[in-house]
């Protein structure tokens, strides 16, 4: 009855009609005051699930620290919370409007969730990279390890990244897809390390001797290892010394590393020092010459450091050339 009373829009004119604007507030209106009812009981399903949701974490979280995986738990029980309440926000969606189908709102999240995983896919895919790596375990919460150029120890593996504090107290957060993606060194994967540091004694020396006593300080030392044992053995004939390589194994901690190389370096030395075994400094030849000999550039003739010719050192250039500067032999000085 009321719409009949409503004037007809005119063909190629703008109505400005406040009477049907005010027919279609009050019919949305109607409509909300019809769905109040569904309204509150979705609001309940919301508040439940995310009660029940909070509840599914903590027991995921509580499950998982039970068996020492906590850092596992606090993931799978934020995913589980999320999958939880998600559920509850399409009920209460599907209580609200009742014409609304699961499939349709199925289709309409997979839609979206393509269009969200290419804007947020960085996001996921160090999310997906932290999972895995929290189910693998390649390391573990404490352990020491390297990758790229960062190396320290790990304090934790989030979602996104791994927290890493490095040996100078820097913290570095690490993307997980560089780490699940990349090599990674595992400094504390065993429980010991082995060190190794090349020492020089003099080419005069006794290399058994001086072996017998670089094994024989390292083994002194509380925190080297005996099984494996330390090893000690010629490596290198170097320019101004035999090289010794000392090889010994210690706790993998750096910590235990680095002393246990400052005790084997000063235990060496000061044991070399008694034996009288020398430790020479680098030590280089340098030969000078003038560049006014005859032979100058023929690499067949000698030269200062080349063996000396059967018949003699060769003349110097300016007797050579002579008083006019000429290599003509009729007229150059003659060879003594």
């Amino acid at each position: 009855m009321q719409d009949s009373q409503i004037p007809a829009d005119k063909a190629g004119e703008i109505d400005v009609n406040p009477a049907m604007a005010l027919e279609r507030i009050d019919a949305w209106l109607d409509g909300f005051i019809r769905l109040i009812p569904n309204i509150i009981v979705a609001i309940l399903v919301v508040v439940t699930f995310w009660l029940l949701s909070k509840l599914v974490k903590r027991l995921v979280t509580k499950n998982f620290k039970s068996r020492d995986r906590s850092n596992l738990g606090e993931v799978l029980g934020g995913f589980m919370k999320a999958i939880t309440l998600a559920g509850g926000i399409m009920l209460a969606a599907m209580i609200i409007s009742p014409t609304l189908k699961l499939g349709d709102l199925v289709a309409g999240l997979g839609i979206g969730s393509v269009a969200i995983g290419f804007a947020f896919k960085d996001i996921l895919q160090n999310w997906l990279a932290g999972l895995l790596i929290l189910i693998r375990q390649p390391f573990e919460i404490g352990d020491q390890i390297k990758v790229g150029e960062y190396e320290g120890t790990v304090q934790h593996i989030e979602t996104r990244a791994t927290i890493v504090t490095t040996y100078d107290g820097q913290r570095a957060v690490i993307p997980n897809s560089d780490i699940y993606t990349n090599a990674v060194l595992v400094k504390t994967g065993n429980d010991f390390r082995r060190s190794q540091y090349d020492i020089g004694i003099g080419y005069a020396d006794d290399i058994d001797a001086a072996c017998e006593i670089i094994l024989r300080e390292i083994n002194k030392i509380e925190g080297v290892e005996t099984k494996p044992a330390a090893e000690a053995f010629a490596w290198d004939l170097a320019a101004s010394w035999v090289t010794i390589r000392a090889r010994w194994w210690c706790k993998s901690h750096r910590s235990d590393v680095v002393m246990m190389r400052s005790h084997v370096i000063r235990a060496v030395k000061l044991a070399l020092d008694d034996a009288k075994i020398d430790m020479p400094y680098d030590t280089r030849v340098h030969l000078f010459h003038d560049q006014t000999e005859e032979t100058d550039g023929d690499r067949n003739a000698q030269r200062e450091g080349w063996p000396a010719p059967h018949d003699g050192a060769p003349s110097p250039r300016y007797k050579v050339l002579g008083k006019g500067g000429t290599s003509d032999p009729a007229i150059a000085e003659p060879r003594t």
